[in-house]
């Protein structure tokens, strides 16, 4: 494609990346990327995705700005408070990059509405706060055969995953699913939400930021995939660890046997 002068300017630093130039920035403008959540960890993502140049960025949220949001929620303002996230999200993003097109979906992610949302994306970045909806999104994106760039954060720590299970590794090893980790759902109640147990607001940035990183080397092909491995941040002992994970053949989604055939279990 043919960048417009404006394009070359506002890319630039992109474009001198040996790894990224013209060829991958082309790629991130015609990418299509779906957010799940306009909080604290879709924030930073939505932000550095729009300043990055990806150029459809589908952001689902049926929920409202309030003043305790703004301690980590970037991408909306004082103002935004009382009025809904997915369109907080798209002033802002319009005022960062007009290159963008924001697709506002204010709902909430269903049984019902999943695979034909997340079908019409090459990738989802999930950063939803409840295990209901991340269940439902892995075995959406599993099924639609869509990359998941999946963040979690409670109080001061964080964890990211990239998810390919119908894809291999370079060993041709099967890649493992979010069921792969976490059977399931932990019973009600059992792990606090950040609304109970409480969140660093910059924490928030550290891993949405790590996040979008990943979501951009997923589209443009670039680096070494997450995908096999989970990021772990201790924000108070400032310290990663990456740990290598399998797939495993007993997974109900993607395993050799699989229970789980369609989405009919998140169905209530």
């Amino acid at each position: 494609m043919d960048f417009t002068e404006n394009q070359i300017q506002r890319y630039a630093r992109h474009i001198l990346l040996n790894d990224v130039g013209g060829v991958g920035q082309a790629r991130l403008l015609q990418s299509k990327v779906l957010v799940i959540g306009a909080g604290g960890l879709g924030s930073p993502v939505i932000l550095y995705l729009a300043a990055a140049g990806v150029g459809t960025i589908g952001v689902i949220d049926d929920d409202v700005v309030e003043l305790s949001n703004l301690q980590r929620q970037i991408v909306h303002t004082t103002a935004s408070v009382g009025m809904a996230k997915v369109e907080s999200a798209r002033q802002t993003i319009e005022a960062i990059n007009p290159d963008i097109k924001l697709v506002a979906h204010r709902e909430r992610m269903t049984a019902a509405n999943a695979l034909d949302l997340i079908s019409s994306y090459d990738l989802v970045a999930d950063g939803c706060d409840n295990f209901e909806t991340r269940f439902l999104v892995n075995d959406a994106c599993y099924f639609a055969r869509k990359p998941l760039v999946s963040a979690a954060i409670l109080r001061f720590d964080g964890q990211l995953y990239t998810f390919r299970p119908n894809d291999k590794d370079d060993d041709g090893n099967p890649l493992p699913c979010y069921r792969c980790l976490f059977r399931e759902a932990p019973p009600p109640g059992q792990i606090p939400t950040c609304a109970e147990a409480g969140v660093l607001g910059a924490l928030c940035g550290t891993v949405g930021s790590l996040q979008a990183t990943e979501v951009i080397k997923e589209l443009i092909g670039i680096g070494d995939s997450l995908a096999g491995s989970i990021l772990i941040y201790e924000g108070l002992a400032t310290e990663f660890r990456k740990i290598k994970v399998k797939a495993d053949p007993g997974c109900p989604l993607c395993g050799e046997q699989p229970s789980i055939t369609d989405l009919s279990s998140h169905r209530h």
